[in-house]
């Protein structure tokens, strides 16, 4: 729910969804998480208020959060990691691919990467992960995939993962970001994993098995080019909000020359 620029990261999540043609969402969510669920409701008395005061621009956009999608909520209850949140999907998604999305990664929309991989669900039959390379002194901090080359430079084709590596040890530097597009297999073998890191459930180790067993059509990486932003760490979220606004019609004219007088200010 922290906003970027002037909407909640979660709602940026949701819109990417929404734009590559899912209209079916589903959250995942835990205690005291109840402004997620209201964010997303109707809010019939400041609706009333502006339509009185005849705000329009305002009246618009508190209407088109409550229309995007047609959304339901899941309360994970024990907090065991991402592989348990996704099995709490389970009887919600049924026997069909569906996609991973979390909510502190934000993808710039000039830079669409969940249609191009679900494009890739559906010819390769696998299940697709988005990778992006990372600074090795990073890699710890991810989980990150051993691969090999396809005939597509922007698509390997993943035969191992390790969840957080130890400092270099990393056996790549592709890592895996918050985007995936899963087959319902993965149910079965989430539902088997052991808790690992952090005594949780991890989808990392989930796809591990997928790779190494090449099960279900195995596991795909899409390396990804384009800007992310990972609003779980404070620079990065302070990154997102001026990136961001300085692309906007209403803000960007104004802030642009604001931002190249104060770096030049600057020491």
């Amino acid at each position: 729910m922290l906003p970027v620029v002037d909407k909640p990261a979660i709602q940026y999540v949701v819109e990417e969804a929404v734009d590559a043609g899912l209209n079916d969402v589903l959250m995942i969510t835990g205690r005291n998480k109840s402004a997620l669920e209201n964010h997303f409701d109707r809010m019939t008395e400041l609706e009333a208020t502006l339509e009185e005061k005849g705000d329009v621009d305002r009246l618009q956009k508190v209407e088109f959060s409550n229309d995007l999608a047609d959304i339901h909520y899941v309360r994970q209850g024990d907090p065991r990691g991402l592989g348990h949140a996704i099995l709490r999907a389970r009887m919600h998604v049924g026997d069909e691919p569906f996609a991973v999305l979390l909510g502190d990664d934000l993808i710039d929309p000039r830079d669409p990467l969940l249609v191009r991989m679900l494009d890739e669900q559906v010819s390769r039959n696998a299940t697709i992960i988005a990778l992006m390379e990372v600074d090795p002194a990073s890699a710890h901090l991810y989980g990150i995939a051993t691969v090999e080359p396809t005939d597509d430079p922007d698509m390997v084709r993943v035969v191992d993962l390790v969840e957080k590596p130890a400092t270099g040890t990393a056996p790549s530097d592709l890592a895996i970001i918050g985007r995936y597009v899963l087959r319902p297999e993965i149910f079965e073998v989430l539902a088997t994993t052991p808790p690992g890191k952090g005594n949780e459930i991890q989808l990392t180790d989930a796809l591990r098995t997928l790779a190494r067993e090449d099960m279900a059509g195995g596991v795909f990486g899409l390396v990804f080019r384009g800007r992310r932003y990972d609003t779980g760490d404070r620079l990065d979220y302070i990154k997102a909000i001026v990136q961001l606004a300085v692309e906007r019609d209403d803000l960007g004219p104004e802030l642009r020359p604001w931002l190249k007088h104060f770096a030049a200010s600057l020491d």
